[in-house]
């Protein structure tokens, strides 16, 4: 699997809706939050769509993904909020283009759809993380060290050690 290159300030972040739409107000605290992390974030008009409880047309939030994952000058993306309508673009997306790219993805919730995407038919680690809305609650949504240092690559995972763990039933498992 491969692993994205840390960010850096200054580096562009794309901000995308997958899923529901949601509050301007808080969307704006979160550019804030975000720019004192010292990245720029960018995001296309479409982000603000809604259709019912969706930000917009499947196809369009897909689109908006897939051309955030292929601009070069974007290093990584962030979503805005989960939602139901994350799974509900996963059709649209073509992994062996999304290979190609190499970058942060950042999300938790619905988006968890779109990371396992990215990691099971693209090969990419992807970040299971505060989403733009929980950057807008400041310190209460997140824990700014531990996000900055993964996403940085200052303090990388490591392995997960299994150590002390039992096996309570021997076999395997598929599905």
């Amino acid at each position: 699997m491969r692993r994205p290159p840390g960010l850096r300030a200054g580096d562009r972040i794309a901000l995308i809706a997958p899923g529901s739409p949601f509050d301007r107000t808080v969307f704006d605290r979160g550019l804030d939050e975000l720019r004192a992390l010292g990245f720029t974030p960018v995001f296309e008009p479409s982000v603000f769509e809604r259709r019912k409880y969706v930000a917009g047309p499947a196809e369009g939030r897909a689109n908006a993904f897939a051309s955030a994952w292929a601009d070069p000058s974007i290093a990584g993306v962030l979503a805005v909020r989960g939602g139901y309508g994350s799974a509900q673009v996963l059709p649209w997306l073509d992994a062996e283009r999304m290979r190609a790219g190499c970058k942060v993805l950042l999300g938790c919730s619905d988006v968890t759809a779109l990371l396992s995407y990215v990691t099971t038919r693209c090969g990419l680690v992807g970040f299971h993380g505060p989403m733009l809305v929980h950057l807008a609650a400041g310190d209460d949504g997140y824990d700014r060290t531990s996000l900055l240092g993964q996403l940085t690559g200052a303090h990388p995972y490591g392995e997960l050690a299994a150590d002390g763990l039992e096996v309570l039933k021997r076999g395997r498992a598929r599905g």
